[in-house]
């Protein structure tokens, strides 16, 4: 290693480099209010390859696999050795979904079989996943992932571990299970004393006008923002997302009616949880909403998560055919990473598909996952449903969706999630630019 920052044998950043940069990307997300995660990798049994090839021969292991993960993963992570047989990936805007699913890609790349001299060798990684927690630095989020990496060597290596899981002394039981009640009485707290607030990000189709606005919860607790990658856990363990969702949509459709009052009638979508929809009581609670608010139901979409097409019951189908009937839109949000299956699709009463940024940060580079894009969007052109992509950050990554056909954008790129006075105001701003231009 080098006291560059660079390491000279893979390109990649060494672990001086790789603490300065963490220090930056976790002051950028938590600044921005987005997920950031950590992969460690640690190659198996490296010790023999060097034994067995010499150090030549375990540089040029090193080398080979470094260049794999470099041609996959540089436009997405920022990328470190950190010891001799030791990776990390740091992927901004990247929950614990997309985390999975980045080691998942990191191990297939290493297991690939390959070529030192005349030996072929198929390596294997253990490797450790950790998603940055409200008040966390970037040296315990590293330490996080790293731990998790250790307990993959420990339960046998060539596997996947995350933060969490792992057995750490003074963390797991009694400090963890200390740590959700603290965040449960902020929930509770919240609610009794109007802690919750909703923020609203808009979906803006490539000719300029607004589709819909997304409702974002937000909780805020003695002065203090609590991320929702922490309260959301632990308001499905604990059942309170119920609650959070009824006072969600009510909100979102109070929201929509006052914009509608204001000449600016907006869209306005609304998550509802898996637990909601299985609700036997969620016909009542969508009706409610709409008879309080007096809002025109078209005005409002519930957007519903993949994890659904895993229980397609009779009361789940009868809930969704409720929302229909209500004049209420429906949306299946973060599609493409977790549990999609076209055979279900096809039964789903949505007219909107929305993107999971997955397949948006790698664009344009991905050739690959631009193809995937426009089948994708081609399949929800013909199934009748807007296609929507998410987490959209830069000109490039717009360009790539426009020519794929996708027909509106969430992301930074054109607009940040606003409270709702500033929303409002963007709006009207946005009314009359359009229609001056």
């Amino acid at each position: 290693m080098t006291t560059s920052g660079i390491d000279p044998l893979t390109g990649f950043l060494d672990r001086q480099g790789c603490l300065r940069n963490a220090s930056r990307l976790v002051d950028h997300c938590r600044r921005e209010e987005r997920p950031l995660a950590v992969v460690w990798a640690n190659l198996d049994r490296f010790k023999k390859i060097n034994e067995s090839l010499g150090l030549g021969g375990g540089d040029a292991v090193i080398a080979k696999i470094s260049e794999r993960i470099k041609t996959r993963l540089e436009h997405r992570a920022h990328l470190a050795r950190m010891g001799r047989d030791e990776f990390v990936m740091m992927a901004t805007g990247y929950g614990p979904d997309e985390a999975i699913g980045l080691a998942n890609e990191v191990w297939q790349l290493v297991i690939m079989p390959l070529e030192v001299g005349s030996v072929t060798l198929h390596p294997s990684c253990s490797l450790g996943v950790a998603v940055l927690e409200y008040g966390e630095n970037e040296e315990s989020l590293l330490q996080s992932a790293e731990r998790a990496m250790f307990e993959a060597k420990r339960q046998g290596g060539n596997r996947i571990v995350i933060s969490g899981e792992e057995l750490i002394p003074g963390r797991l039981g009694i400090k963890l299970a200390r740590e959700e009640l603290e965040v449960e009485h902020k929930l509770h707290a919240a609610l009794e004393v109007g802690g919750l607030y909703l923020n609203y990000q808009p979906i803006i189709g490539f000719d300029g006008k607004v589709e819909a606005i997304e409702a974002l919860m937000r909780c805020e607790y003695g002065g203090e923002l609590v991320s929702p990658g922490q309260f959301i856990p632990v308001a499905e363990k604990t059942g309170l997302v119920i609650r959070l969702g009824e006072w969600s949509l009510m909100q979102a459709a109070m929201h929509a009616k006052r914009l509608r009052d204001q000449g600016v009638p907006t869209k306005v979508a609304v998550n509802v949880s898996r637990a909601q929809l299985t609700a036997p009581k969620f016909s009542q609670t969508l009706h409610a909403a709409l008879l309080c608010s007096d809002v025109p139901p078209e005005l409002i979409e519930l957007e519903i998560t993949e994890s659904l097409f895993m229980d397609m019951s009779e009361l789940v189908q009868s809930n969704m055919r409720t929302a229909i009937r209500c004049g209420v839109g429906l949306s299946i949000d973060d599609f493409g990473t977790g549990y999609s299956c076209l055979a279900t699709l096809k039964d789903i009463p949505a007219t909107k598909l929305k993107l999971d940024r997955a397949f948006v940060t790698p664009l344009p580079e991905d050739k690959r996952v631009y193809a995937v894009v426009k089948a994708i969007t081609q399949l929800g052109r013909e199934l009748g449903m807007t296609v929507v992509a998410e987490g959209v950050e830069n000109e490039a990554q717009y360009a790539a969706l426009e020519s794929a056909g996708v027909d509106a954008i969430q992301g930074f790129v054109r607009a940040r999630p606003m409270g709702s006075d500033d929303v409002t105001a963007w709006l009207h701003q946005h009314s009359l630019a359009t229609v001056d231009g």
